[in-house]
């Protein structure tokens, strides 16, 4: 790993001061609260995908960019993505939501934004704009809330997700030795992401929601290259998704054995988010702060999803687990994932104000 100077220095010196101040706040679901807005598939496409074609001129009008990119036939339901692009008002205003009710750092609406994923729509094409716009409404949201209170920072997270493709196990029962994609496949669509989260103002970079650290290890190396071409660094964080009782990530790693595995990139943070709620994220939360030398984060779901695939677990019942978390002194980033609101935020970023955060333990330096 070359030794690059921060993009961002001012940015970046503010995010490590308030880190050794307090624990800092995450915001929470985006999928949850665009639900709310109950939007058809008309209004995920927009004026500029009405009728399947992307409509964007050229300034001057003299050429429409996309026409006939693929989308005719593709509902774009769902696609929370586009909304960055159709509905950018919605996108931002859940920002300023979160942002308002206590949140620290809030996530660009980027998950699906790679061309693995957008390729179920039939929009790769969008990969570099959506990335781009998606950090940008996130900056503005965060640099109009920061005005109104200068002396509490807010910091923008650049979502890198795990895409709809895994590279360590076959989707094929009966062909078990075949992989639906490849590493340089996986590493070039991150790439292309990570360009645009740099180039729309992100404050960090994280890969989030890893189920397979195959994928995590190509979106690292496609970072390290994003950076390498600018000549300076984001701060990267790292959350992986443990995705049951077995304790383990999808592609069969312990909370332990993640973490080594990853521990090379020298994350600023790491963590787990989505899959489990809080309480039972709790012991492995606990293992990675015995063992990380880096940050720890985590944002869980409001609890297991119930039979309707909601989820149950309130704002105070989620904020009196995860201060027990900060109590036992495991966390130093914590928000929320499938299920949270602003309400939990709110109630999270309350019952952890006055809670000092977890000290980076003095360990054997990574080789």
């Amino acid at each position: 790993m070359k030794s690059l100077p921060w993009h961002n220095p001012v940015r970046a010196e503010a995010l490590l001061a308030a880190l050794k101040q307090r624990i800092l706040i995450l915001d929470g679901a985006m999928g949850t609260m665009i639900q709310r807005h109950e939007l058809g598939e008309a209004d995920y496409r927009g004026e500029r995908f009405r009728d399947g074609y992307d409509r964007l001129f050229t300034p001057d009008g003299s050429h429409q960019h996309g026409e006939g990119c693929g989308c005719q036939g593709h509902d774009q339901r769902g696609n929370n993505d586009l909304l960055t692009l159709t509905q950018p008002h919605i996108i931002q205003g859940i920002h300023r939501e979160y942002l308002i009710a206590g949140a620290d750092l809030v996530e660009t609406n980027t998950f699906n934004s790679t061309a693995i994923s957008l390729a179920d729509y039939q929009l790769q094409h969008l990969v570099h704009e959506l990335n781009c716009e998606g950090a940008r409404l996130a900056r503005a949201a965060c640099d109009e809330v920061q005005a109104q209170t200068p002396d509490k920072p807010r910091f923008v997270v650049g979502v890198l997700g795990p895409t709809s493709r895994t590279a360590s196990l076959s989707p094929d029962v009966n062909r078990p030795g075949y992989r639906a994609i490849t590493f340089d496949e996986l590493r070039a669509a991150y790439r292309q992401a990570a360009d645009g989260l740099i180039a729309g103002g992100a404050d960090i970079l994280m890969v989030e929601t890893v189920f397979d650290t195959l994928n995590a290890k190509a979106a690292l190396f496609a970072i390290e290259e994003a950076f390498d071409a600018l000549g300076a660094r984001l701060p990267v964080m790292i959350s992986g998704t443990i995705t049951d009782a077995s304790g383990r990530t999808l592609s069969g790693q312990t909370a332990e054995a993640f973490w080594y595995s990853l521990r090379h990139a020298r994350p600023l943070a790491i963590g787990l988010n989505c899959a489990l709620g809080a309480k039972d994220l709790r012991a492995h939360i606990d293992t990675l702060a015995q063992v990380a030398d880096a940050y720890v984060s985590t944002h869980p779901n409001a609890g297991l999803p119930n039979a309707f695939g909601g989820y149950d677990e309130t704002p105070e019942d989620m904020a009196e687990v995860l201060r027990g978390f900060a109590e036992s002194g495991l966390v130093n980033i914590v928000g929320g994932c499938c299920g949270t609101s602003p309400a939990h935020i709110r109630a999270i970023a309350d019952a952890l104000s006055s809670l000092p955060p977890r000290a980076l333990p003095q360990l054997e330096s990574a080789a």
